[in-house]
């Protein structure tokens, strides 16, 4: 009993729930309007690119929703204060800095089969460094350790997080493959098993700065589903990363709404309704923090002509 089912029976074909990624444009582009619960997603690109930043948002978006999140911790580089100013419940998270991979990845196995957890992130596979490297010299080969690693916690760990309908989230690195001369020669750490255990890829990039007069207040980030279970792949997500502030509700807000015909921009000018909102960027994203009832309607017509 309870090993097999009709898939009309309910239980078998539930809707997807999903956790929203606190960017407007990420939630439209992956189709779902957010990332899926019970399942595997991989964020990964180059240094200072927002992936901790992305994934923190996440966590707070959970936690808004009531959710309990873990974080193992295994580069040992959380900045409580930078995940407080996101808006992460910080004495609620609970936090792990594992010693190897091997215990990372049991502590993530445990927390799953509790079942009480509903989001747990690693930051990075690339840490997750096994016990025989630890324990071995400086200079040792050990080719293939890592990704036998992953591989088998991935293969113990799909169906249990599948259960207890909990998303956990891999955040990579990437490395340069030696002697491609065509196609890209960029990789991802910890070999393929996790390429095809996620429900969910995410390409996340800095394609320029932000700046106020001369000084660099933030970045500007591309996203692109690479992979997508869920809904139709390939689609891309720009938006803005203030620092000290994380993902601009309100610049993504104008952006999307001048994209859908919904704000209006002549010249520098903002306008919403026929009624001027802010010259300048800037000046409008203003106005929606000031104004939050109107950033909502924004959004929420956003939503409905962008599905």
């Amino acid at each position: 009993k309870g090993s097999i089912m009709r898939m009309g029976d309910g239980e078998a074909a539930e809707d997807i729930q999903v956790v929203s990624t606190g960017s407007l444009g990420l939630d439209i582009a992956l189709g779902v309007g957010g990332l899926p619960r019970g399942r595997v997603v991989e964020i990964y690109g180059p240094e200072s690119s927002g992936k901790t930043t992305l994934t923190l948002q996440v966590i707070a978006e959970l936690q808004k929703l009531g959710g309990t999140a873990a974080f193992i911790d295994a580069e040992h580089a959380l900045d409580v204060q930078y995940a407080a100013k996101l808006g992460v419940n910080v004495p609620d998270l609970l936090i792990s800095q594992p010693d190897t991979g091997e215990q990372a990845l049991e502590i993530t196995d445990a927390l799953v089969r509790s079942g009480s957890i509903d989001m747990i992130v690693i930051d990075s596979v690339a840490a997750l460094v096994p016990k025989a490297e630890i324990e071995g010299e400086m200079g040792d080969s050990l080719p293939g350790l890592q990704a036998r690693l992953m591989s088998q916690a991935l293969r113990k760990l799909t169906g249990t997080i599948k259960r207890t309908n909990c998303l956990v989230i891999f955040i990579n690195q990437i490395r340069m493959k030696i002697g491609v001369m065509f196609g890209n020669p960029e990789t991802t750490t910890g070999g393929n098993a996790l390429k095809f255990y996620s429900s969910v890829r995410l390409d996340i990039r800095r394609i320029g700065s932000i700046k106020k007069n001369d000084e660099v207040i933030g970045n500007e980030t591309r996203v692109k589903v690479v992979k997508n279970k869920v809904s139709p792949p390939f689609r891309e997500a720009i938006f803005d990363i203030l620092y000290g502030e994380g993902i601009s509700r309100q610049g993504e807000i104008i952006d999307l709404g001048v994209q859908a015909k919904i704000v209006d921009k002549a010249g520098a000018w903002y306008s919403y309704n026929g009624e001027k909102i802010g010259q300048g960027k800037d000046n409008a994203r203003e106005f929606l923090r000031e104004n939050p009832e109107i950033a909502r309607e924004i959004e929420n017509r956003i939503r409905e002509s962008l599905g």
